[in-house]
């Protein structure tokens, strides 16, 4: 007997709360829409381009973002970003862009060891521009201000994303979470048909720009980690919304004649338990890493814990109703032809 935390007899009418679902939906959406000439979207460096520096202290040292944050603006950086990195403590990463590199260009006539930063060639090269030694120049200045000021430090890794790249990064994100929805809309209509594809692909439109809204309301960066928590959460929320479909075709199928709408309830309510406890032992993992993962990986974890609520949703109260809406269109063309 399969573990159930829904009773298999339950007929919780869902399809009659489609239209207060909707209207949430609807609002859910026009307020994400309208914070963004407000607050904007702030992209990462991933997207807007800019540089990431991974900073070192000595275990002893206790060093927090804040002071970090002082000294790398007394260095000249504006608005700079300083999360906590690796789980010993004592790792930072320090993420910031700069529109014009010429404040840090090296001075030809300083011929002082100072001019040069003591780097590897290995970290040296990662700092690949046509201004590397402005940017080599940029790292040193920053090192020796957070030494003075915080305490000694040393830089483990620099990275550069220049504004190409990012515009780069930003077509491609789009570019995949498009060609995802398409190949998504060609499998449904394989695996069902025609008429269930829609509604797969606007419950998952739907988490998407949800996700994405509440993501602009918070006020958090939109970077690669993001970008991959939103294509997961397509493949999360497809598979809820697939266990539902075939639920509703088997129903189908046993029934010559049907009221569409006990059927989908019916559907809904035979895989709800299951739709439930994938989601609770889902939000479980994303629990753990988001208090436990650290500042990397917190970003991911809460837009998956954010889309796996809202893809929930979206199986039950957007898919459903977007296919009942279609077999009512396609019964009264056909009574009426």
């Amino acid at each position: 007997m399969p573990f159930q935390i829904i009773k298999p007899d339950q007929n919780w009418d869902f399809l009659g709360k489609r239209r207060l679902c909707l209207g949430v939906s609807v609002g859910l959406i026009l307020l994400g829409l309208l914070a963004l000439p407000f607050k904007g979207m702030k992209m990462g460096i991933d997207f807007a381009g800019g540089t990431e520096i991974q900073l070192r202290f000595d275990p002893e040292s206790l060093v927090g973002e804040g002071v970090i944050r002082r000294a790398a603006t007394k260095a000249g950086i504006e608005n700079p970003t300083v999360v906590r990195f690796g789980s010993e403590g004592n790792e930072f990463l320090l993420k910031f862009h700069i529109e014009n590199l010429s404040a840090f260009e090296i001075d030809p006539t300083n011929t002082s060891d100072e001019a040069e930063l003591d780097l590897d060639s290995e970290l040296k090269n990662t700092m690949v521009s046509g201004s590397a030694e402005t940017r080599i120049n940029l790292v040193r200045k920053i090192e020796k201000v957070i030494t003075e000021e915080v305490a000694r430090v040393s830089v483990e890794r620099v990275e550069f994303v220049g504004p190409k790249v990012g515009a780069e990064l930003r077509r491609s994100g789009l570019l995949a979470l498009g060609v995802a929805c398409l190949f998504i809309l060609a499998y449904i209509a394989f695996r069902f048909s025609a008429r269930f594809a829609p509604g797969a692909v606007l419950a998952l439109i739907h988490d998407v720009l949800i996700t994405g809204g509440l993501w602009v309301i918070l006020g958090f960066e939109f970077d690669l980690r993001v970008l991959a928590a939103l294509l997961a959460i397509i493949g999360y929320s497809l598979n809820d919304t697939i266990i539902v479909y075939d639920r509703v075709r088997e129903n189908m199928e046993l029934r010559t004649t049907y009221d569409l709408v006990d059927v989908l309830n019916r559907s809904v309510n035979q895989t709800l338990s299951r739709t439930l406890l994938t989601s609770l032992t889902t939000l479980l993992a994303l629990t753990c890493m988001l208090i436990l993962g650290g500042s990397v990986i917190r970003p991911f974890a809460l837009a998956m814990t954010l889309g796996v609520v809202v893809g929930t949703f979206s199986s039950v109260y957007v898919a459903a109703p977007v296919l009942l809406f279609l077999e009512n269109r396609r019964n009264s063309s056909e009574k009426t032809a």
